[in-house]
This record gives structure tokens, sequence and C-alpha cells, in this order.
């Protein structure tokens, strides 16, 4: 595992992070916190744009948990069969929706434990409509995030919650609210899995990683 950056160095990248895109924005379409639940929970093993084309028409007419239960189970399966697991996450969202009806007033929560005791919401869901939707500075943990934390030594660690707590203690403060996002988009555009493009990478000279492509 690499060394953890020293403070003036995640202060460096993240400066640069923010020079390149100011206001860095998630990928997953949504119109209020319901959808944005929705559209997380069903990313999982699946790519943004394929959840997006899916839930296109979706959201156009299903806003609410109500909307939802109305639509059921099977109303909702035929809008994303072509997503990785659709039966299994239908559930889940209808069981959800049932859940936020009965027991929140229709409202999405915005505490980590309420949001992980929902069918289907992990960690990385909750935290990450936590971030998007109620701009509290939670950290996401995908693949993207994982990878660029191990690999430049932003966030070392050997699971997600490590990389996750490392985030949250070694990232200054003026960061907090958009690490997740530029670190996410740093790993699906740049930092990628199998070459990353060390070329164009605005934080070459900083990164830790020890096999550099050119």
């Amino acid at each position: 595992m690499v060394r953890q950056l020293a403070y003036h160095e995640i202060h460096e990248i993240f400066a640069r992070f923010q020079a390149v895109e100011p206001e860095p924005k998630g990928e997953l379409d949504h119109v209020n916190a319901f959808t944005l639940l929705v559209a997380v929970a069903l990313s999982a093993q699946a790519t943004d744009a394929g959840v997006n084309k899916a839930t296109r028409a979706l959201f156009a007419a299903v806003d609410t948990p109500q909307k939802m239960l109305a639509l059921g189970e099977e109303g909702l399966t035929e809008h994303i069969r072509t997503i990785g697991l659709y039966r299994q996450k239908a559930r889940n969202v209808i069981r959800l929706s049932q859940i936020l009806v009965d027991s929140y007033g229709g409202e999405v929560p915005s505490s980590r434990a309420a949001l992980q005791s929902l069918p289907g919401v992990g960690r990385k869901t909750a935290n990450v409509v936590l971030s998007m939707w109620f701009h509290h500075p939670a950290q996401a943990v995908d693949t993207h995030v994982f990878r660029v934390g191990n690999r430049t030594g932003i966030a070392p660690g050997r699971d997600v919650e490590q990389v996750e707590r490392a985030i949250e203690d070694h990232v200054p403060a003026p960061f907090q609210k958009h690490a997740h996002h530029w670190l996410i988009l740093h790993g699906r555009y740049i930092c990628v899995a199998r070459k990353p493009k060390c070329g164009i990478c605005p934080i070459r000279d900083l990164c830790l990683y020890e096999e550099k492509t050119l």
C-alpha cells in the first residue's frame, strides 16, 4: 500500500481538481430526493448511462414513493429490465417505497442510519444521497474512488470504509463537499482501471502510482 500523502500535497491536488471543475456534479439523472435514491440504488453493478436511459421515462411519470407503489413491481420491472439484477432491484425499490410511505411520511430521511435501513440501500448509496441532495459531506466510495485513493496516496485503505475514513480525515475542509465527485470523475475519465491516462493527468507530479503511462 502506498503512503498517505501529506496535507500540503492533498490540498494542492484538490485545488487543481477545483480549478478544472469548480462545481462537479453527479451523472445520475434525478428530479428530487426520491428519484435520486432510486437511481443510486439501481446503479449498483450498472453504468450511470444505462440507469439514465432506463429511468428517463420512469421518472417523468413516477417521482414519489406513492406513485411507485401505484406502478407496482411488474410495472417497474418493465422500465428497468435493461439494468443488471433488475428483478431484485425492482423488489427493493417497491419495498423501500412502502417503508418511506409508512414510516417517513413519503419523504426520504436525511440520516445515514435511516437510509441504510431501507432495502437495497448500503453505505455507499446512503452517502451519495446525503452528499448530493442534503449537501452533507459524506464520502461515497465506489470502485473509482477506491482505485484513485489507493493509487495516488490521497486515501489509501484496504477496504471501502478505510478509504472513506481516510478521505474524511485527510482532505481539507474546503474540499470535503465535492471530494467524492472529483475522485469519481478522475477515476472514470483519467485514472481508469486498465491503462490510466497519466499523460493528461493534472496531478501526475503528486501521484504516488509507480507504473505511470505516457
